[in-house]
């Protein structure tokens, strides 16, 4: 292993996309009163996306977002940078859950996506969006066969539009590792963004459109007021009709939505630059994401300045659910994924890592985010997106606002809108649960994909997992 820690002897135990000098300032915390139509908690994607959307579909409207620390500054802003159209964590996971209604999500996903690439446009959000596609490569021979099988069960199920099946020769075309023994290219399904540029250029429309942004401002209580909502924050209150609740990881002030998730810690690293040399020899022309097959999978892209993003494998839980700074911080994970890199790009030795990071995503029993209303209809929430919410995000939003307005919609009409997930037992049982998946799903990755009698069961109850 020492062989390939040499590479991480200069990296930075900071997140590369917020290690930017062009960094925004915080806007001022709040102070006193305040009073909106629509207050907003939370300044990731979920809540900037509904202040945004919120003023698109009505200007008139008073917004107020509240923001506990500065916008952006976890998952939202450390994350892979995967822009996805899938609203149900991937296509297989949409088809096991909702096989009835996979065709309209499928379609509202890509219009999704669509409206995302028009609002990058539409409000010059400097994000570096490259509507490049992913690639799902097999790196064993058994997941080439199921990736193949899983392409035709698609062309069949007529879920194969803008996919192509590619085999070594071709997956090596596109990318070349000794490791890939085929791949799975969506070509428009997935665009690749500069995460924390587009959460600062989330920011910048929603106050260019009169949104009153709240930083460093921590709402601490939910409480009815009137025929309103109040919310308590350490320097003064707000008082609102609606409220949207984004807050995903962090407890909800929803106190019984908190069940419904639990935090796993993610980790990556980033190169140094790469050469044109460097590049040519891996042949990554068409700048595409990829991910691989196993269930304990790594995902990797290329930056603006061709870095190479390289994260995934661990997904580590901490006992009760805790969610620390101390845990962003993995070196044992950092060298795994180090040996992890080099090994699928052999080509590469000698390159260095300059940053690596980690921090909690918020998943729930079905691995893609639920929606719901508390206090009458006057609070909504959406939560669970699993790492795949840099897109789901926007459509999570417009869900919250139909709630907020009590419209009967083409989104909440879906089974996967009305219906919740399974919650979380207490402690030890989750730890334990979890525990037994991970350890179950290593043991199938390394017996050819075979799942042992818990994954099944699991499977059968609809809380089969993938890392």
């Amino acid at each position: 292993m020492s062989r390939w820690t040499k590479a991480l002897s200069e990296v930075r135990p900071v997140p590369y996309w917020l290690d930017d000098p062009g960094r925004p300032r915080p806007e001022p915390a709040l102070t006193g009163a305040e009073t909106c139509d629509l207050l907003v908690v939370g300044g990731g994607y979920s809540g900037l996306w509904t202040a945004l959307n919120a003023k698109e579909r009505d200007p008139q409207r008073d917004v107020v977002l509240l923001e506990g620390r500065e916008v952006g500054w976890a998952a939202s802003g450390r994350n892979g940078g995967f822009c996805a159209a899938s609203l149900t964590h991937g296509l297989p996971n949409g088809l096991t859950r909702w096989p009835d209604e996979i065709h309209r999500l499928q379609e509202l996903g890509a219009r999704n996506l669509d409206e995302i690439e028009k609002a990058v446009a539409r409000h010059d959000l400097d994000c570096e969006f490259e509507r490049t596609g992913e690639i799902d490569v097999a790196t064993e021979a058994y997941q080439a066969r199921e990736l193949r099988d899983w392409y035709e069960e698609l062309q069949e199920k007529g879920l194969a539009d803008g996919v192509d099946f590619l085999d070594a020769d071709a997956v090596r075309k596109q990318v070349d590792s000794p490791t890939f023994e085929a791949g799975l290219w969506d070509r428009r399904g997935v665009a690749m963004v500069n995460p924390a540029k587009l959460v600062w250029g989330l920011k910048r429309a929603c106050l260019g459109l009169g949104v009153r942004i709240y930083e460093h401002t921590p709402a601490l209580d939910l409480k009815s007021y009137g025929a309103g909502m109040a919310v308590r924050t350490p320097y003064g209150s707000v008082r609102a009709r609606k409220v949207a609740l984004g807050t995903n990881i962090f407890p909800s002030l929803v106190k019984r939505v908190r069940a419904y998730t639990v935090p796993v810690y993610d980790y990556a690293l980033m190169t140094e630059p790469l050469s044109d040399e460097q590049i040519e020899a891996i042949g990554w022309k068409n700048r595409q994401g990829l991910g691989d097959s196993a269930n304990q999978f790594h995902y990797f892209r290329l930056s603006a300045d061709n870095r190479i993003l390289w994260g995934g494998y661990d997904a580590v839980y901490q006992y009760g659910g805790r969610v620390r700074a101390e845990y962003d911080d993995r070196p044992e994970t950092y060298a795994r994924l180090a040996g992890h890199f080099f090994t699928c790009f052999p080509q590469l030795e000698g390159v260095r890592f300059t940053h690596a990071w980690g921090g909690a995503i918020d998943t729930c029993s079905r691995f893609s985010a639920f929606y719901g209303t508390a206090h009458q209809g006057k609070v909504a929430y959406a939560a669970g997106y699993t790492g795949l919410g840099v897109g789901a995000t926007r459509f999570g939003a417009d869900v919250m606002l139909d709630l907020l307005a009590g419209e009967s919609t083409e989104r909440t009409s879906l089974e996967m809108v009305r219906k919740k997930p399974l919650p979380f037992p207490p402690e030890p049982f989750a730890w334990t649960g979890i525990a037994l998946t991970k350890w179950s799903l290593a043991r199938a990755d390394a017996h050819g994909g075979r799942r042992n009698l818990w994954l099944r069961t699991m499977d059968k109850l609809g809380l089969g997992f993938d890392s």
